[in-house]
């Protein structure tokens, strides 16, 4: 019981909660928002007198209801929409700003089983065969017969 009481009281446990209610809450707001305002503008523009969610069809005797799909299609669009550019893009900015990439260092290719392996390696990570060691001169790589005791 201990560690269910932990496990529930961790702190990513009630964030995720918290994000779910608050998700439940803004897609409800969305769809009274596509019922209130969009669906009746998309009826006029289709000739459904102003609801379009009454929008239907009939084969056989089935009713197919088509435009209860198209506003769930409007409200997923507009809630997919909302979180890309009010959550999703400016924490990508913010990461972007606060935790830029590191420059990769220079890599060389192992003789034996051409795999990439950092310049500075002195063992291959893939097949264990031993590098030999790389000389930087002046920001470049020095000629590995050059005489370097002058």
């Amino acid at each position: 019981m201990k560690g269910f009481r932990a496990f529930l009281l961790r702190g990513n446990v009630v964030d995720l909660a918290v994000g779910i209610v608050i998700g439940a809450a803004f897609t409800a707001l969305v769809t009274g928002f596509v019922k209130a305002f969009l669906t009746p503008v998309v009826g006029l523009a289709s000739g459904a007198t102003g609801d379009f969610s009454a929008r239907s069809f009939k084969a056989s005797g089935v009713t197919f209801p088509y435009g209860v799909f198209i506003d769930a299609v409007i409200s997923f669009v507009i809630v997919a929409a909302v979180i890309y550019f009010l959550v999703v893009l400016p924490m990508n900015k913010m990461q972007e700003r606060f935790f830029p990439k590191a420059t990769s260092a220079p890599v060389r290719e192992c003789p034996e089983c051409l795999t990439a392996v950092p310049a500075a390696a002195r063992r291959c990570s893939a097949c264990t065969s031993q590098l030999a060691p790389t000389v930087v001169v002046q920001g470049g790589p020095a000629d590995h017969g050059a005489n370097l005791s002058k």
